[in-house]
């Protein structure tokens, strides 16, 4: 385990928020976010251990596009964002700072499929 003394300067390296860059076609990256409720606190403690940790204050930041937030009943909320891939650890560590605890997280790498889909069963028809 590291003590909080080892915590130096690759600890502020990973907080520091990275580039600000738009997403471009060149650049852009699509993740999906599952929230999943921690089931044994009721749903008002969740919500304030969440503004105790500036969970709302921090996400989305600032130029992170969020395509989609849904709650899924009885698991949480999908969050899907679009972002520079240089902004991948700023997003991550907004979590690891502000939702653990309340959420439990799982990520997955996404890509825009609707078009293609809907043209598939198109054609089929």
């Amino acid at each position: 385990m590291i003590s909080a003394a080892t915590c130096n300067a690759a600890t502020v390296a990973q907080t520091a928020p990275s580039d600000n860059a738009a997403p471009t076609p060149d650049n852009a990256v699509m993740i999906t976010i599952f929230l999943k409720h921690d089931q044994s606190r009721p749903l008002g403690e969740l919500n304030a251990q969440l503004e105790k940790q500036g969970f709302y204050k921090a996400f989305p930041p600032p130029g992170v596009e969020v395509v989609s937030w849904y709650v899924m009943m009885g698991i949480g909320q999908v969050v899907t964002l679009r972002l520079p891939a240089s902004r991948l650890r700023e997003v991550n560590r907004i979590f690891e700072t502000s939702a653990w605890g309340a959420y439990h997280t799982e990520f997955y790498p996404t890509y825009d499929y609707k078009a293609v889909g809907i043209a598939n069963h198109e054609k089929a028809q």
